[in-house]
């Protein structure tokens, strides 16, 4: 195996590790309501890209895989954004930030209200 690929499996593997370590719980039934109230990545607007689950705050910051955690990204987006805070991160990317956490809080209030 070239050392490209036994670094990838290792990192691979330690996210694995970290996703069932947070206590993850996201349903395939909870991911699709997820896209059916965003319909387009949640940070840049991309419409008919496929779109990939991204947590709002990172596993590596203590989030987890849930339903008012996971929103819908691009995969431009989800790459960059990383393991990064959401604020800052859509702050240097110069993406609108104030709408994604208005249109973020109206779609958690949605699903509260069932």
């Amino acid at each position: 195996m070239a050392p490209a690929q036994t670094r990838k499996a290792r990192a691979a593997r330690r996210r694995s590790r970290r996703v069932a370590a947070s206590g993850s719980d996201l349903t395939d039934a909870e991911w699709f309501r997820i896209l059916d109230a965003w319909a387009r990545c949640a940070y840049c607007g991309a419409d008919g890209v496929a779109l990939q689950k991204d947590c709002v705050l990172p596993i590596s910051g203590g989030g987890r895989y849930t339903l008012e955690n996971v929103v819908p990204a691009c995969r431009s987006c989800n790459a960059s954004k990383c393991n990064e805070e959401v604020t800052s991160w859509m702050r240097r990317r110069r993406l609108d930030e104030p709408a994604f956490l208005r249109s973020w809080v109206e779609v958690i209030g949605a699903f509260r209200a069932g």
